[in-house]
């Protein structure tokens, strides 16, 4: 590897992520203050980075007629089990027309009745075409003049004083390690997929619900700087089409199926107000009792209905597509099996993440929060990530005129650029991706994985407390040959931070209270009267230890 160039960028606000709340951040950012200089920091390329990368039909979160924020906040509370933030979900819910508006007015694709109303999916969702979404998002974002960093890796934000002054990164395209000092951060990194074995082995594993190249680092940079992090046991496992991974929303909600079991019973009742959480352990409970595989029964489909599930999943997840075509058969000619997928952190549809207030300010002075790495308030999608991204900049514009401008050493950079690099010059060692593999073996068998049916007990993730300690020695010995390997290092280690950290949340939290996402065999009850409350957690880089504090639900 050649010598590394450091450059320093300065600048009044630094977006680590360019997905959808990202995007938001720097489109609000400069509606609100035309001058204000902002660096968006992506590890993809913004045009299709993050979970819209591939498109998406719907938009979930959305008050068709009749609906309010209150009934809003009473439906994400019924999901939540009744651990939530309920001033950060109404704050959300109160823009989420606005965002779909925003994003209608952007080029977006809505189709829209007679009478000017989107077409309603569900209560709280409407129908988009939306594989177009994300670049539509990008260009609105690079519009607005900001400097989009592709092909950058974020690896730790800038601390001086218990303020977070801006970020570290490197480049994938060259060896460029980026010294970014802003007046205030707004971490959108997205939540953590890859903690555990995921559905598909081998070239397959990357068929997965969140993207794979989410790896935590948002959790796991606030984890180091000292952030307080909450929900983090509230895990999301999606109920998806088995092997595809294609979500079963666009066809139990787009054109209105039954699940049933291998006997052909329906196991949700009609009418049901079950819970995501909830329609997930029940087809669980089908596969444990001995009815199993479960499926979307779609046989009874029109030609006209098939049609229309084949168009929306070209507009979120072709692949479901082409398996019809290999076939070849239509949709109406065979159900599709159903599974849950490897657990997922996430703020989205879960509540993991920072502790934030309303302008969704963490507890370290200078970083700011949005997205599905802003945890209290799950059931966001898209335009509630919109939403808070909108919030977030909010804040931090407002910030720009009170935080003293950052500052950073010289001695503190080169200390940090040998640190990262590190794995690029040692002659020998373990690579990434087996370190990897030990975490995902270590979780899946002791955390709660898809070969325990996502059943957690006190014993087993005790023993995946020691694991993970020994894996995270490991690290000291990892090597890179290149810049992409060195990215692959650095989420390892933040994967094994984040894994760590859920660990503690899932042992100190002893009920049952989200069915499937956070089951305890030897705490088998949910306990209102002792439980109802958020468990959070702040991480010591200088010792490795976690504490972990309730605070209360308001």
């Amino acid at each position: 590897m050649t010598s590394w160039r450091i450059e320093e960028i300065d600048t009044d606000i630094a977006i680590v992520g360019g997905g959808t709340a990202g995007c938001m951040a720097a489109i609000a950012a400069n509606r609100l203050r035309h001058d204000c200089r902002t660096v968006i920091i992506e590890k993809a390329h913004i045009q299709r980075s993050g979970c819209l990368a591939a498109g998406v039909n719907a938009i979930n979160a959305y008050l068709n007629p009749g609906e309010t924020v209150n009934s809003f906040v009473e439906f994400v509370r019924r999901e939540a089990h009744g651990v939530m933030r309920e001033d950060l979900v109404a704050a959300m819910a109160a823009r989420l027309n606005r965002m779909t508006d925003n994003l209608a007015h952007w080029g977006v694709p809505i189709p829209r009745h007679a009478n000017g109303h989107y077409l309603p999916r569900g209560k709280r969702s409407i129908e988009i075409y939306g594989e177009r979404i994300k670049p539509i998002m990008a260009a609105r974002a690079q519009s607005t003049g900001a400097l989009v960093l592709n092909k950058t890796v974020a690896v730790d934000y800038i601390v001086d004083d218990q303020r977070v002054c801006g970020v570290y990164a490197f480049s994938l395209k060259e060896p460029v390690f980026y010294v970014i000092k802003a007046s205030t951060v707004i971490c959108t990194t997205g939540g953590a997929s890859g903690l555990y074995r995921p559905n598909n082995p081998g070239s397959a594993r990357g068929r997965m619900w969140y993207p794979p190249s989410n790896a935590g680092a948002g959790y796991a940079m606030g984890l180091r700087a000292g952030a307080e992090m909450t929900g983090l046991e509230m895990r999301f496992i999606a109920l998806r089409v088995k092997d595809t991974i294609a979500p079963t929303g666009s066809v139990a909600q787009g054109v209105r199926v039954s699940q049933v079991n291998a006997l052909g019973q329906s196991y949700i009742p009609k009418g049901s107000h079950a819970t995501t959480a909830e329609r997930l352990a029940a087809t669980l409970a089908e596969e444990w009792q001995g009815r199993g595989p479960c499926y979307l029964d779609t046989t009874g489909l029109t030609a006209g209905q098939a049609q229309q599930l084949q168009e929306a999943y070209l507009d979120m997840c072709p692949s479901m597509v082409l398996w019809w075509a290999d076939r070849p058969i239509a949709p109406q000619e065979a159900m599709f099996e159903i599974c849950g997928t490897e657990p997922y952190v996430v703020g989205g549809h879960a509540q993991a993440g920072y502790w934030v207030d309303t302008g969704r300010a963490t507890t370290v002075v200078g970083l700011l929060a949005a997205g599905d790495v802003a945890g209290g308030a799950p059931k966001k999608y898209v335009s509630g990530a919109m939403a808070e991204g909108e919030i977030a900049a909010e804040t931090a514009v407002g910030f720009l005129d009170q935080l003293p401008p950052p500052r950073v050493s010289p001695d503190h950079i080169q200390q940090k650029l040998k640190q990262i690099t590190a794995p690029l010059y040692r002659e020998k060692g373990i690579g990434p991706d087996l370190l990897t593999e030990k975490l995902q073996k270590v979780m899946d068998e002791y955390a709660g994985g898809i070969s325990q049916g996502y059943r957690l007990a006190g014993p087993r993730l005790e023993r995946a407390r020691q694991m993970l300690a020994e894996i995270k020695e490991n690290t000291e010995n990892m090597v890179a040959v290149d810049l992409y390997q060195l990215m692959a290092a650095r989420e390892t280690m933040d994967r094994i931070l984040v894994a760590a950290a859920l660990v503690e949340h899932l042992l100190y939290r002893r009920e049952s209270r989200w069915p499937a996402y956070q089951y305890r065999l030897d705490f088998p009850a949910k306990d209102d009267r002792r439980w109802q409350v958020f468990v959070n957690s702040t991480y010591n880089p200088n010792t490795g230890a976690f504490r972990l504090q309730e605070r209360p639900v308001r």
